[in-house]
């Protein structure tokens, strides 16, 4: 049987500012509302985030995302341009900076909510480096 990851769940303080945020970033298109009460952000192949509204704090969840080195540029520009503090490690010791793992390119840094984004070209374990 073929498995396949179709949507998860993100929590938010406000769905819809997160939602946008996200899809501002990424270079999406804009949220859509769906089933009522999510935003739905929809990647490649369908698989969708679902935006909700959190009841109390929301617990930061840590989410990566494989891009294309055009879209790696244009999400880092974009995060630049927002004044975005950015990492090149998960452990936040290699501030304002990229790496450069496996041989492509990664960046880390965090959304309204505290989730922590990172976008890579090359999955871990590909290349050298």
């Amino acid at each position: 049987m073929a498995v396949s990851f179709n949507h998860t769940i993100v929590y938010a303080a406000d769905k819809k500012a997160s939602a946008e945020f996200f899809a501002e970033i990424f270079g999406l298109g804009p949220p859509q509302p769906m089933f009522g009460h999510f935003m739905t952000v929809t990647l490649e192949g369908g698989v969708a985030l679902d935006y909700a509204d959190a009841n109390g704090g929301v617990q930061p969840q840590h989410y990566a995302f494989l891009v294309g080195e055009d879209d790696f540029d244009g999400i880092f520009e974009r995060i630049q341009a927002a004044g975005i503090d950015y990492w090149a490690d998960p452990a936040r010791n290699r501030p304002g900076t990229i790496n450069h793992n496996d041989g492509g390119r990664g960046v880390y840094f965090s959304d309204p909510d505290g989730h922590f984004l990172e976008a890579i070209t090359r999955p871990y374990g590909s290349g050298t480096g």
